[in-house]
């Protein structure tokens, strides 16, 4: 019952995913797009921790932290860039 609720919060958030890949690319805004790519990559860390828990897995967890540090230093490199300081 439990891993049948977690794939579907999973199922759900990959189409949140989806959705928000439609913004980032008619974003009209430089910065739209920005926020959009950050929602994307929250999401999909969300989605490796709901899919570490329906398969069992601890180094889905790990890659996923790692992958929000480099989202983090990603998104400050990319506002530092959008206001000119690069």
């Amino acid at each position: 019952m439990t891993v049948t609720i977690f794939a579907w919060a999973a199922f759900v958030t990959g189409l949140c995913a989806l959705v928000m890949f439609g913004r980032l690319v008619a974003g009209p805004t430089i910065p739209d797009r920005v926020v959009a790519l950050d929602s994307i990559n929250t999401l999909v860390i969300a989605l490796m921790i709901l899919l570490s828990v329906v398969y069992d897995s601890v180094v889905m967890v790990d890659v996923a932290i790692v992958y929000a540090a480099l989202s983090f230093v990603g998104t400050m490199f990319i506002a530092r860039h959008l206001e000119g300081g690069v």
